[in-house]
């Protein structure tokens, strides 16, 4: 005879159903400053601290070869004790040709962007033409080839005796330096648009001045900007070489004049003044020309 089969309470076999638990807003932990700002920190001190040994080590030499009696050069000690009131105060204003090196250069930079803005201008409109045009290439090419080659300050008689003024003289030369990279890069850049691009423009039949905004010159900015990096370099340049021949009050002819009153220590602030406006003039038109071509590469 089989037993009957326990019976089991429904209810008793069911789970226990605790109370709901409290919700407790999720907080995110929070960060250390240092946690929050080292990636930038980092990048930082990677930029600044090798060149600064460098230079350190730079100065130490320096500071070595020429520190003892009877030294050609000034060492670093001296050039800060000479030329202090340079360094410190580069903005001070004495007279009509006694003023500070930061407005000198003020005074170079607007020759350098007169000049370098027509440069820029025509030279683009120019490597335009060549790169557009197989005729305009074989004809102006070979010249420009001979005379991108003269140096800057075999310019400067000729400019001279055309305008009879040392300011414009000056922009003139600036404006045939830096215009040759712009004009041969600006052709290269016109040259290597894809020949998509080219027929999209014939699809949507753009005429030539829609062609050039919209095609040729997006098409081009990468190298446009690299000629324009070379021409910015090569106006500076240009500028400091033309000032210590027609004078003024720009940075050119404060070296020239400091070498005549034996300053060497006001020629070595002003070369670092030189080298490091023209780092930023470099490193501007780089900026310039990433946002122009949206992080495309410009070298």
């Amino acid at each position: 005879m089989a037993l009957p089969a326990p019976k089991i309470d429904a209810i008793a076999s069911l789970p226990m159903i605790s109370a709901p638990a409290e919700v407790v807003p999720f907080a995110p932990p929070r960060r250390d400053w240092r946690e929050r700002y080292a990636p930038m920190l980092k990048s930082i001190a990677a930029a600044v601290i090798p060149p600064a040994i460098v230079l350190a080590v730079l100065l130490g030499i320096w500071q070595l070869a020429f520190g003892g009696a009877g030294a050609t050069l000034p060492p670093p000690s001296k050039v800060w004790s000479d030329a202090k009131d340079l360094i410190l105060d580069p903005f001070f204003v004495a007279g009509p040709q006694d003023i500070g090196l930061g407005l000198r250069v003020l005074t170079s930079l607007q020759r350098v962007a007169v000049g370098f803005g027509l440069a820029a201008i025509v030279g683009i409109l120019i490597g335009a033409v060549i790169g557009q045009s197989v005729w305009a290439m074989r004809g102006l090419d070979p010249i420009f080839q001979v005379l991108r080659t003269v140096p800057p300050l075999a310019w400067l008689p000729i400019s001279l005796a055309a305008f009879r003024d040392s300011n414009p003289s000056a922009i003139f030369v600036i404006f045939i330096t830096a215009i040759w990279p712009v004009i041969i890069n600006t052709a290269v850049g016109i040259r290597n648009i894809p020949e998509d691009y080219r027929n999209v423009a014939r699809v949507l039949r753009l005429n030539a001045v829609e062609f050039f905004f919209k095609i040729m010159v997006p098409s081009a900015a990468p190298y446009i900007f690299t000629g324009l990096r070379i021409g910015v370099g090569l106006s500076w340049l240009a500028i400091v070489a033309a000032e210590m021949l027609t004078g003024g009050v720009g940075i050119g002819f404060f070296i020239w004049d400091a070498w005549n009153s034996s300053r060497l220590s006001d020629i070595v602030v002003a070369l670092a003044y030189i080298g490091v406006v023209g780092f930023l003039l470099d490193r501007l038109v780089g900026a310039v020309g990433s946002v122009v071509t949206r992080g495309a590469s410009v070298t």
